[in-house]
Formats: C-alpha cells, structure tokens, sequence
C-alpha cells in the first residue's frame, strides 16, 4: 500500500469525505480514504445490557468524555475518549468539542436536518456591514444542493422566503395541524413571523449517512480504497515543487507509522480535526488566518408552557400536538432596529408534557403535577448564528499530546454580548407566542449551552478570494498548495443558523468536481 500512488488522499470519511469520494470515483480517479477509527460492526460492537450490568450503571466512566452532554456508558464507544484524545481550553471557558472517529464518522449520528444557506448568510457582510462575505452565492451552490436533496432524500414544504431557501424536496403528505399548533401559528402571522415544518433527510431506513448513501457506490466502483484506524499525523509536501504529495499516519493499534502517496490531498476529517492537522503539518497559512474566526451556533434558550384546558388527561383528539418550525425572522430588513446583528430560528414542539425540575414538590406530590401537565405542553429552543470573530480560534498546544504523540487543540471561544442579546429575543418572542395563544409559561430561560454544544464548529480554515486574508478559495482550494482541498465545515466564512451539513456536503461536492476537472486538464 505505501509504495502506491494514488490519486487523491481523502481524510475523513463523514459527509463531506464521503461525498469527496463519490464524485471523485465516478471519474475514475484512485483514491485512498484513511479513516482513525474502525468500521462499525453491530453485531460485534453492540449488545444488550441493563445499567446494572455496567461498571458505572450507565452514567459513564468518570473523565472519559466530559464534554459530550450527550454521552454516557451506553454509547460510550461512538465516542472519542478524550483521555486518549485531549484537548485544552482558556481556565473557565468551556467548549465541547464532540467527536466520532468511526468509519462514516458523525454522519452515523445526524440528526438529518435540512437547511440550506441563504444570501442573508452568503453576502451578511453586503446586509449589516459586519465581518466578509462569502466568495459565493446562493445561486453559484444551488444545483450542487438541488443533487444533495436528491441523495438524501430531503423532505420539506416550500415556503418562497428568501432567509429559508426551498429545495428539492420529496413531496409527501403532510398531516393535520393541531388546534394549538393553528393558534401558535395565527399568533406568529400577527407578528409578521413565517411558520413551516421541520426539513430533514429521509435517506434510507432513517439513516443518511456517508456509510449508507456515499461510500457504498464508491466502493463499488473498485477506485476507493479505505484504511481504518489510520490517524494522520502530518500532511506530506513536496520540497521541489511545494505541492502535497501524501500524508504519514500512524497505525491506531500498534503504532506503526506508514507514508501514503497521492497526487492530491483532501481534507474532511472535520472542522478543527483538519484544522489540527494543517497547523501540525505547518502548511498552507501564508495569510495568518487559519484557526481564526471559529464559530458554531447557538442551543439553548427554552421556554416550556402549558394549555390549561389540555390538562389532567382533558387532551381531546386535535387539541394539541405536533411541531412547527420559525425560519429566521430579525434582521431581514436594512436598517431593521435590533440590538444584535443577524438571526435566529425557533423549532417548537407540542403536546409532551413538563419537566419534574419546573416544579417545587416531591414524592407523590410531585407525580401528581407531573400526572397533571402531561400531554399539555409547547416547548421551544434556538438555532442561533455566532458573529465570526478573530479572537475566537484554536492554536496547537504542543505541551499536550494524544496518545499517539500528536500535539492537541487549544481552543479559545467565547459568546459575546450579540449571541446573548440574541437569546434574550429568542426567550421573549416565544413567550409572546405561547401566550398569544392562550399557554401558561410554566418555565423560561435565556441560557445558552456552552460554545461546541451543537456539533457544529465551523470556520478556521475560511474561504475567500484574497489570499492574504482567507485559507482557501472559493473552491476549497488552498490557496498555497493547488493540489490541496479542505471540504469540511473549516471552509465556512458565516456559519447562519442552519445545520451545516447540506452546505458542508454541496461545497464537497463542487469543490470534488472542480478538482477532478483540474486533474484531467493536468493543472493539477
């Protein structure tokens, strides 16, 4: 394997590296994806057990993965195990940083949900004045997301507003709205605020995964070859010509170290994953900027109430259920006065019931509230934009290594008083709403999750036409070494409120076909 040459090296096997080798093997370029975990095997890897049966009774080995909200001792092993693999952060500046180092990578996980970008978010600079534009348009990358709907299998509604961009969508029947969902959403129309449904991939057997719906066809075609347990080390440059030519990985069992070959090198091993590597390797940072203008998106903010007439059991069949979704809203106008840039969206969900930590009682008193509230609730969170900063970014922390002698991310990253001012808003146009509509607000907070809450770290590598101020071009491209490619959420100027996996996967994909038109022109 080590004496081959391969066309293209691709790092990274989640969305964007799948999506990478789909399109690169229908042109019958060789490629070599190394991956730093194993394949996922079900019937090896999982089993059935009762928390008793667990060393920890399911809540997890202490120190393991204290940052993933979301881990405990029954997935444990989807995890990467930050012992193995640490990371530091400034003293009281918490950032979860969740990461997934199986075949398929966080792709296995995603929640499938649906957005594209709009020109609110591609041109922000041209509407509020605020940070850079993006080298593209929303018009540039709309048949690559009109391909990408058709992958995954995208449903939605079409709405025809330009903040929440309609897609390719697979046309299905909807089903009724509840009277309370009508009530949130007449409210919502009297504030001049858009209502829709929830856009998400169907893929196949609910899952729209690179494993599922990118690598097979590309395995197939006898052009890809995939290496798990490989973790990079250091991307590979060519004294003489200053081109990439491979990378050095080291074996994740024995530790052996291997060099690759490749004429072109592309990264998707994940935002700050590719990050760490290019700042590891010393490469491609002519301009100063890589690691710089780290962004994720904002979680947080609930606001949970109650209908009065749906309580202890009176749910009577349409009163109150299903969900709804509220695109951006603030900020769509110039000159809109808010005191905070850009925006947010609202996914709203009803007729669950309350949380046993919104109330006083306990023991059977406790129950009896519980009892009460059940089936009677609206609940409601933020998908919030993070104003890119040039503060916000990550560093190597070469006193720190991983347990293959790697040096370790520092990550520096802080809200600021735009992202509060922002969830304050969002707290307060949903209690507005509820009420409207004749809920209790049982409970309201303003507090969001800790930066990294929402697995969607974006930036660090941004792209742009100037090379003195970006990392890449709007190709993905590096703008220092032609044969080298970051496909992943690194790439991003702005990060918006959409979750970032349709765009990440459409810029894959252009960025991949760009690539292998250069190749056959021999520019590369």
């Amino acid at each position: 394997m080590a004496a081959k040459e391969y066309d293209v090296l691709i790092i990274g096997s989640g969305h964007s590296g799948g999506m990478a080798a789909n399109v690169l093997t229908k042109k019958n370029l060789s490629c070599l994806m190394l991956n730093a975990g194993p394949v996922v095997d079900l019937e090896k890897d999982r089993s059935v057990k009762a928390a008793h049966e667990l060393p920890f009774r399911g809540l997890g080995e202490p120190g393991r993965n204290p940052h993933i909200v979301i881990g405990n001792e029954f997935n444990a092993n989807q995890w990467v195990d930050e012992r193995e693999v640490p990371y530091t952060t400034e003293t009281n500046a918490r950032y979860d940083w969740v990461r997934v180092r199986l075949v398929g990578g966080r792709s296995l996980f995603w929640a499938r949900q649906c957005f594209r970008l709009s020109d609110y978010e591609f041109k922000a600079k041209d509407h509020d004045g605020f940070g850079d534009n993006w080298p593209i348009d929303l018009a540039e990358l709309t048949p690559y997301y009109d391909r990408v709907d058709s992958i995954f299998k995208v449903v939605g509604r079409k709405e025809n507003l330009p903040q929440f961009p309609d897609g390719k969508f697979i046309d299905i029947q909807e089903g009724p709205e509840s009277k309370a969902t009508k009530d949130i959403t007449s409210a919502a129309k009297d504030r001049g605020i858009a209502v829709s449904r929830m856009r998400f991939a169907q893929g196949e057997g609910g899952l729209a995964s690179s494993v599922n719906l990118l690598l097979p066809e590309a395995a197939a075609s006898g052009f890809l070859d995939i290496v798990p347990n490989a973790i990079v080390r250091e991307i590979t440059v060519d004294k003489n010509t200053g081109k990439a030519n491979g990378a050095h990985f080291v074996d994740r069992h024995s530790k052996r170290e291997v060099h690759v070959k490749a004429r072109a090198v592309v990264l998707a091993a994940g935002t700050l994953e590719s990050t760490r590597l290019l700042l590891n390797s010393g490469i491609a940072n002519s301009s100063g900027v890589m690691g710089h203008y780290l962004i994720d998106q904002l979680y947080g903010c609930k606001v949970v109430a109650s209908l009065p007439e749906a309580r202890n059991g009176k749910v009577k069949p349409g009163m109150i259920g299903g969900g709804m979704f509220i695109p951006r809203f603030r900020n769509l106008k110039k000159g809109e006065k808010n005191n905070f840039l850009r925006g947010y969206s609202l996914p709203l969900g009803s007729g669950g019931g309350a949380d046993p930590r919104m109330f006083r009682e306990y023991g059977p008193e406790l129950q009896k509230k519980l009892d009460e509230y059940r089936g009677s609730c609206v609940q409601g969170g933020l998908y919030g934009e993070v104003l890119p900063r040039f503060e916000n970014h990550v560093r190597i922390n070469k006193e720190v290594k991983d347990a293959w002698g790697i040096p370790v991310l520092h990550i520096h990253a802080k809200y600021g008083e735009n992202e509060l001012n922002m969830a304050k808003d969002a707290a307060n146009t949903q209690e507005e709403l509820y009420k409207a509509a004749g809920f209790e607000i049982l409970y309201k907070s303003d507090k969001l999750f800790a930066p990294g809450y929402s697995i969607h770290e974006l930036g660090t590598c941004r792209m742009g036409d100037n090379p003195k101020t970006s990392v890449l071009n709007k190709y993905n491209q590096s703008h220092d070494i032609k044969n080298l490619f970051v496909v992943d959420g690194a790439a991003f100027v702005t990060g918006g409120w959409q979750n970032p996996t349709l765009t990440i996967s459409a810029l894959s994909m252009r960025a991949s076909e760009y690539l292998a038109e250069q190749m056959r022109m021999k520019n590369i």
